[in-house]
């Protein structure tokens, strides 16, 4: 596929007008998909600034820079206008120090961290890897304290820590946020699956759309929608919702640490990782509302669509 002039011109100049420029899926605080979010972790924790172009805003850009320059995913990082590469690549050069070195920043802090894994985790663990072949269990956690576990093949530069006879690895940033953390397995409304505590944070506690309702009327409390702009779309946020793409993590982090903070997305998943930033950050009074928008749908206002 041939890029037509126009187009290339459009790519050239973001090039020459930003040193670093990372074509991804939604922006730098709200990406809209798994591998922009792991390449946009790393950047953000290396660079206070780069540009990012949301190729689902622009499907010219979207495929012309694929074309560019001769890679077919998404998403792609440019520094002084030469492709270093998609996700997989932007993750390895972070844990080898080689983004480190290209970007001046410090090498990173390879120390393995003190995790604990209880037993109950442990044994969940070894059941869901059982069958799995040439994978190990990474755990990545982002500067917001989000955290995601994956099976992936090792990484030549990943720093492995073994707790209760399990073996998790990390790339850099991850393990030195994983300092004292403890991995264990927890039953909520949403299922069972692993959850992480950090150290000093305050607990997340659950909180139902019942509930919510009855603390909004009182206005006993805010309420912090962690959707992205396509799910506020589908349903608009509850009435005084703060919006946290709007006002970012450090406006909300501000806020007096003993207020009440609950925190909402579709299904309640999303919302979790939101709600144990702001408890790992010392906020004492913080909710995770229990199936999220489409509760509330379904339990208390059928007039919120459900998507």
């Amino acid at each position: 596929m041939s890029l037509d002039s126009a187009t290339r011109e459009r790519i050239e100049t973001l090039l020459n007008e930003h040193r670093v420029v990372l074509f991804m899926k939604g922006n730098r605080s709200q990406p809209m998909c798994g591998f922009s979010a792991s390449a946009t972790n790393v950047l953000n924790e290396l660079l206070p600034d780069y540009h990012t172009v949301d190729v689902l805003q622009d499907a010219e850009i979207r495929e012309g820079i694929k074309t560019y320059g001769q890679w077919p995913t998404i998403p792609q990082l440019y520094v002084g206008g030469e492709l270093v590469g998609g996700a997989d690549i932007i993750r390895q050069m972070y844990g080898s120090g080689e983004l480190h070195t290209l970007f001046g920043a410090t090498p990173p802090d390879r120390t393995p961290p003190e995790i604990t894994i209880t037993e109950k985790a442990a044994e969940a663990i070894r059941a869901g890897m059982a069958d799995a072949q040439g994978v190990v269990l990474h755990l990545e956690i982002g500067p917001d304290h989000g955290a995601g576990f994956q099976l992936a093949p090792a990484q030549d530069h990943d720093i492995v820590v073994n707790a209760s006879g399990i073996d998790v690895h990390f790339d850099p940033g991850s393990a030195q946020r994983a300092k004292g953390i403890v991995i264990d397995w927890v039953s909520t409304v949403q299922g069972e699956g692993l959850s992480l505590k950090f150290p000093g944070s305050n607990e997340v506690k659950s909180m139902t759309v019942q509930e919510l309702a009855k603390r909004l009327a009182e206005g006993s409390l805010i309420l912090v929608d962690v959707r992205p702009a396509n799910g506020r779309a589908a349903a608009a946020p509850l009435a005084n919702a703060r919006i946290l793409e709007e006002e970012g993590y450090d406006a909300l982090g501000r806020l007096p640490k003993d207020t009440v903070l609950a925190f909402i997305c579709h299904h309640g998943n999303s919302s979790m990782a939101a709600a144990n930033h702001f408890a790992a950050h010392g906020f004492s009074n913080v909710f995770n509302v229990a199936g999220g928008m489409d509760a509330w749908s379904q339990e208390v206002d059928s007039s919120v669509p459900r998507y």
